[in-house]
């Protein structure tokens, strides 16, 4: 890489403050992998500021550089462990996105807040834009955070959150592609290590059950983040119909996810559309480009994928698990 070549760095829309930072190519044909030893300097300096940074207009040889990019920042990238959705591997450490159909809008989340383990770092790469739509949307989690009226903020940490989730039966994932094993004994030993409760059910199906974080502090900037999934997983997120027709095949504890405060009760339909409300009002968009490259510290910076037409084929890679530890 030519020592003339200097990468300038702003906010892709000061008017929304400075989630994405936006570095772009100075001129056409930089490689993204070839640039990295001048671009590592401003990821070190800016992310943890911004939340995250978008590089645009550079060449990316396919999902093996993405790879290779995401690797040399020094942490071994990361399997797809204990996931809630359906995902493909591209490569070592690489993953298409979540194939949900295109027609369903995923909300916003923080990767894996779910649990109590979860990636520092995630990237995203735009092999093909869709036609119409298919954004990711993200959102300052630090903003999520203090906009979050109080009285919800401190129910929800007093009381706790606990995730329950059904694997298989033909209505979500089976347990085997969750934890990436056919035997039991594994999977067992996995939810042991992991604080997750682990439940044989009688028509030989998994249940889990793990008690989980609603807010977060940053293990390096100290910042207090908004983190968790009940908005998500709870059952209000589904379309009323929908949610409807699954009541009538099975109970609600089997139900094929669910989220609940930390002793069992049910938390109220309205207080997580207020959640919701929060997040929208956070929400950034912006249109995927071929070869654009998003670098998230996914504590500070949540996502989401809007509906889309067209092809789309967007990757994702994960790297330096943290561990949290509840009171």
């Amino acid at each position: 890489m030519s020592e003339l070549l200097s990468f300038a760095i702003e906010p892709l829309d000061a008017a929304r403050g400075n989630l994405p930072l936006l570095v772009c190519a100075p001129e056409p044909g930089i490689d993204l992998l070839e640039a990295f030893a001048e671009l590592q300097p401003l990821v070190e300096r800016h992310l943890l500021q911004a939340g995250g940074i978008l590089f645009r207009g550079f060449e990316v040889a396919g999902a093996e550089a993405f790879r290779q990019f995401a690797a040399a920042f020094g942490h071994p990238l990361l399997n797809y462990e204990f996931g809630s959705t359906p995902r493909s591997n591209v490569t070592q450490g690489v993953y298409t996105s979540t194939e949900y159909p295109a027609h369903q809008r995923i909300p916003l989340h923080n990767e894996q807040a779910y649990t109590l383990e979860w990636p520092m770092k995630i990237w995203f790469y735009s092999v093909i834009p869709a036609e119409t739509g298919g954004e990711t949307p993200i959102a300052d989690s630090r903003e999520v955070y203090r906009r979050m009226p109080a009285r919800i903020r401190e129910r929800l940490v007093k009381k706790g959150l606990m995730y329950v989730r059904n694997y298989g039966n033909g209505l979500d994932v089976e347990w085997s592609q969750v934890f990436n094993t056919e035997d039991p004994r594994q999977v067992e030993a996995y939810c042991r290590e992991h604080a997750i409760e682990c439940i044989w059910k009688d028509d030989g199906e998994l249940r889990t059950r793990q008690r989980c974080q609603v807010v977060a502090r940053h293990p390096v900037t100290g910042e207090d983040v908004w983190f968790n999934q009940a908005h998500l997983f709870h059952v209000s997120n589904l379309q009323p119909e929908v949610r409807e027709s699954l009541m009538d095949i099975v109970e609600e504890e089997d139900l094929p996810r669910n989220v609940y405060y930390a002793d069992g009760t049910t938390i109220e339909d309205a207080l997580l559309d207020e959640v919701r409300g929060v997040l929208d009002e956070c929400t950034i968009s912006f249109p995927w480009l071929a070869n654009d490259v998003l670098m998230l510290d996914n504590m500070l910076a949540a996502h989401a994928r809007s509906p889309f037409t067209g092809k789309r084929k967007v990757v994702v890679a994960m790297a330096q698990g943290h561990r949290e530890v509840l009171g």
